[in-house]
């Protein structure tokens, strides 16, 4: 058979259909070929099938009844259609054109590029019972040697989540090509193996854009961010061409950390290099700078692309809900309606969060209700949580409850978790308890709800109650997880934690620089809010514990390592709790410094005292 991978047009009117063919136009070429005999050649029939299909997908159906005109159609026809379903919505169409293969008149049999395509096809569907099919076939009329089959499995199998079947593939090639040596590294990488994806890629004795892509990827969707940033500049150092697929990866990367200058130089660096601005592209670097607290700059890329979905408004809409601006993104979705575009869950999401933020309740529950009434979109789990929390957060804990309760499903612990937050910041006690018990009921293991409950005792200074949930914790095996915050300094990333974590170069600087803003805290009349801490120890202990916080710990970094006025950006793993919020606001009006915090659930953009959050979080 003649590669799929050649020119497929051969008569110079079949070369007329291109990718921008319309319907009426490919008929016009059609009538002509009929009229001058072309189409009596099976070969060049075939072409004509093949060229339909692969150059104009959008005509997938017509080259469908042009193959099924055709007397003996070819071998070359049959998987130039194979080929193109695999590509398609409906990819599962491609094994109706291997079963009349296996059934032609004149006895074809499938070959190398028909199981190539099967695969891939097989990938598409993500189906546990249709790949091993395939993979038999492919064994019983054997091509399990080919190389571009085998890498073609191997990939397959990576979209399945099936490591060791991409393993036992890879390791039954006597020697492996570069095609099979980059699907073995990008399928460990897709399956989160990221360690030994590298160990095989630092082998390949030469790497292609894929096996680069796949790595920066495969770092940054197991959150090794950092990791992910450092091959990105190796890659560069060794001249690799950089495509939009791999800035996606690198962007994203840049969110994780809040590493805003790497994702400005990113976006500088597309800009010089030309890197193809897809839809996909812009909606990463517009999520970089929402997640990175910079939303006049996300804004700005997102008024300025030519293209938008709606997962392009999804993400400013969540970015300005993210960053506090509740009003504008309210503001946003009017716009989004008014240009009809249709939201979809993830919208919806980001609009019940913008609410939120502002406490804006009948109006959550008036979008809330639109889902179904106006877009026929049931609401999921998520959007339920979201309503708990606009109640909970204005402090109508009863409608919470009610809410909950009334749930046509069964109630996930997210939920339940935004009515414990409330109860700790409400101080009600037994529907913290109520809640944080639901929570361990679904998640016996989740630590935040263990933390909260103890903290509604300490603050009630309930030290009986503390001790219970400690020792629960305890003989479940439950244990904290540490407080972490990451500051970006000159392109370079510093990760703290919190307690006596010493190990940075420079920790007697930022201990001098600690004592400081502690005296400086208590000469404003900073009192720490000493109640959730551990409660049998001394005072000042507690105090002292509360001061080795991993964010302040970053604060006191960006003021030894930061220039004069520039903001201190912090991305914290935790919530932020109730005296870091507070002295954070303290110190931005002593040092005259803007703050910015994004915590596990938002920002908070401390100025001159205040929080853009308003103590609502």
């Amino acid at each position: 058979m003649m590669s799929s991978l050649r020119c497929i047009a051969k008569h110079p009117t079949i070369a007329l259909v291109d990718s921008s063919t319309t319907l009426k136009d490919l008929k016009q070429i059609h009538t002509q070929l009929l009229i001058n005999g072309v189409l009596n050649d099976p070969h060049l029939s075939g072409n004509f099938v093949a060229t339909i299909a692969i150059r104009n997908p959008n005509n997938l159906e017509y080259s469908n009844r042009v193959l099924d005109q055709c007397d003996n159609p070819s071998l070359f026809a049959f998987n130039s259609m194979i080929r193109a379903y695999s590509k398609s919505s409906t990819p599962s169409k491609s094994f109706h054109f291997y079963s009349r293969i296996l059934h032609s008149r004149n006895n074809l049999l499938p070959d190398n590029y028909t199981f190539n395509f099967l695969v891939r096809t097989s990938a598409q569907l993500s189906s546990f019972e249709t790949g091993p099919s395939v993979h038999g076939a492919l064994v019983k009329h054997g091509f399990e040697n080919d190389p571009h089959v085998q890498s073609a499995l191997i990939f397959m199998y990576a979209e399945l989540g099936c490591l060791e079947q991409c393993h036992r593939v890879f390791s039954g090639i006597a020697d492996p090509d570069l095609v099979c040596q980059t699907a073995i590294v990008s399928a460990c990488a897709k399956c989160g193996d990221v360690d030994y994806a590298r160990l095989l890629f630092d082998e390949m004795p030469e790497r292609d854009p894929i096996a680069w892509n796949a790595m920066i990827a495969g770092y940054a969707q197991c959150g090794k961010s950092r990791e992910a940033l450092g091959l990105f500049h190796l890659m560069q150092m060794e001249g690799v061409r950089v495509n939009e697929v791999c800035m996606v990866s690198v962007l994203s990367a840049c969110c994780h950390l809040g590493a805003l200058d790497q994702g400005r130089w990113a976006h500088a660096y597309i800009e010089r290099n030309k890197v193809r601005m897809t839809v996909t592209l812009g909606t990463a670097l517009l999520d970089m700078y929402a997640k990175c607290g910079n939303m006049s700059k996300a804004m700005e890329v997102f008024w300025g692309m030519k293209e938008k979905n709606v997962y392009t408004w999804s993400v400013a809409l969540g970015g300005l809900a993210m960053n506090g601006f509740g009003e504008k993104c309210l503001e946003l979705f009017s716009v989004m309606e008014k240009e009809g575009v249709q939201p979809n869950e993830v919208t919806f999401v980001s609009v019940l969060r913008g609410c939120t933020v502002v406490g804006l309740v009948e109006e959550g529950r008036r979008h809330f209700d639109s889902m179904k009434e106006l877009y026929g979109i049931e609401p999921q789990l998520e959007h339920y949580g979201c309503i708990v929390d606009l109640y909970g957060r204005a402090g109508r804990l009863d409608e919470a409850l009610n809410f909950i309760n009334n749930m046509p499903m069964k109630p996930h612990a997210g939920a339940w978790g935004a009515l414990l937050h409330a109860s700790r910041m409400y101080r009600n006690m037994e529907l913290g308890e109520l809640a944080s018990r639901k929570i361990v009921e679904l998640e016996d293991r989740n630590h935040g709800a263990y933390v909260l409950l103890s903290n509604i005792y300490a603050d009630s200074k309930l030290y009986d109650g503390v001790s219970n949930v400690r020792q629960n914790m305890k003989a479940k095996g439950v244990r904290k997880l540490p407080g972490c915050s990451v500051i970006e300094v000159d392109g370079e990333v510093h990760e703290f934690f919190a307690g006596e974590d010493n190990s940075h170069p420079r920790y007697n600087e930022i201990e001098m620089k600690l004592e400081e803003i502690s005296r400086r805290l208590k000469l404003a009349g900073y009192v720490a809010n000493t109640n959730p801490v551990l409660f049998d120890i001394e005072e000042e202990e507690k105090e002292d514990a509360l001061f080795k916080h991993s964010e302040k710990f970053a604060i006191a970094f960006g003021f030894i390592s930061l220039r004069e006025g520039v903001p201190i950006r912090i991305v914290k793993n935790l919530r932020v709790c109730w005296d870091c919020h507070d002295v954070t606001k303290m110190i931005s009006k002593i040092f005259n410094r803007e703050i910015i915090v994004r915590d596990r659930n938002r920002f908070h953009h401390f100025q001159n005292g205040e929080c853009s959050c308003k103590g609502y979080w």
